[in-house]
């Protein structure tokens, strides 16, 4: 046998023990997967580019290139923007696979922002500026919306999914949950409903109302990003108690978490103090979004020091918007940052990239999730023809 040839079968060898010890050692763990909303842009390029390395390092480790992240988490959270990204590489094309890959994702927004987030002016004077409700509210149809023309629902979705809002009737948060769906349609929503409530600032948005498929559920929606601008904890929160969907789960130690962050919604440069030395009130609104998202890492890292591999945070600290197809880059090449128990953080030695793939190799070694799909799946055979 050639030299050439034997190193590739010994590496092919090594590849399959290798990942048979990984299976072994990660037994059946939960794959939580929570993508923050936020951001210094409105396309959430840092979340969305940390979605397609994702898929694409899965596509790769499994020779699959028809894997998507879906098959490999048991359960998505999103807020705001993140919440429009988990909705889309969840949401069932009513064969039981996903929509939108995360590139065809990010590809909709991008291509779709000027009408997502399309600014009017309002007031006597037109001096306020504000988003437009029907625009936005006609572009999230049509992500969730299926060729034959179903309206899509939190039942309709691959796997579960969780999504925050506050609500402004009961004055507390509210999470729409497929579990919850799946239960009763008192509980299942429109997931265009859905991704508008989570995204309503309130800054720029009037309050959304929305009501459930059967009408007897209501909220008065704004902005999921005020309380839970990090979901990975109400994720984890939602596992540990869901004995129903997650029987096999007794503690933090039967959880596999990626939390990816969407780069801080404020920096330095953006600060803005008044003339009397007080912040702003749009700096206070800022520094409280990721105060949230911050204070949901340092919990986590917390509840996680005994297995601290098991949790991963990606986050862009100090990614400033603006050249940003240049700059995202920068994010994976830079070291990553690891919240320590009982405060303060501490520089790693590996990069971003290198966090999530190495957590892309526990996800492969582990298998596919085992999770069944959408409740409501038309069919199990799907279409080659399916371009998305």
């Amino acid at each position: 046998m050639e030299g050439t040839e034997f190193s590739k079968v010994t590496l092919e060898i090594f590849s399959k023990l290798e990942q048979k010890w990984l299976h072994h050692c990660e037994g059946k763990k939960t794959r939580i997967l929570s993508i923050d909303g936020g951001g210094t842009t409105t396309t959430g390029v840092i979340a969305a580019h940390s979605l397609i390395l994702l898929e694409d390092q899965i596509r790769s480790k499994t020779g699959d290139s028809q894997s998507r992240i879906a098959d490999f988490f048991d359960i998505i959270a999103g807020t705001g923007i993140g919440a429009l990204y988990a909705a889309m590489i969840t949401a069932d094309d009513g064969y039981g696979r996903p929509l939108f890959t995360a590139r065809d994702a990010f590809k909709f927004v991008s291509e779709k922002q000027s009408e997502l987030f399309k600014v009017k002016t309002v007031g006597v004077f037109r001096r306020r500026r504000r988003f437009s409700g029907k625009s936005m509210d006609k572009v999230l149809r049509e992500a969730f919306r299926r060729e034959n023309g179903k309206v899509l629902t939190l039942k309709d979705t691959c796997k579960p999914l969780l999504v925050p809002c506050f609500d402004l009737n009961s004055s507390a948060p509210f999470v729409f949950s497929r579990a919850d769906a799946s239960e009763s349609p008192s509980y299942d929503f429109e997931l265009w409903k859905v991704c508008r409530a989570t995204s309503t600032n309130p800054s720029m948005l009037k309050p959304f109302c929305l009501k459930s498929v059967d009408g007897k559920t209501s909220c008065l929606a704004v902005d999921g990003g005020l309380v839970m601008n990090n979901p990975a904890a109400a994720a984890v929160t939602h596992v540990l108690h869901n004995k129903r969907d997650f029987p096999s789960v007794t503690g933090v130690e039967d959880l596999l978490v990626l939390s990816l962050g969407n780069g801080p919604s404020t920096t330095p440069s953006s600060l803005k103090l008044r003339a009397n030395g007080d912040c702003s009130t749009s700096s206070v609104v800022s520094i409280a979004l990721d105060g949230v998202s911050e204070t949901v890492d340092q919990l986590l890292g917390n509840a996680f020091c005994w297995n601290r591999n098991d949790y991963v945070r990606i986050q862009a600290n100090g990614y400033v918007s603006g050249g940003v197809e240049g700059k995202v880059e920068d994010v994976w090449e830079a070291r990553g940052v690891e919240s320590l128990p009982f405060g303060g953080k501490r520089l790693l030695t590996e990069t971003n990239g290198q966090r999530i793939a190495g957590f892309v190799q526990r996800l492969v070694a582990s298998g596919k999730s085992s999770l069944p799909p959408s409740p409501c799946k038309e069919t199990a055979v799907s279409p080659l023809a399916n371009g998305r």
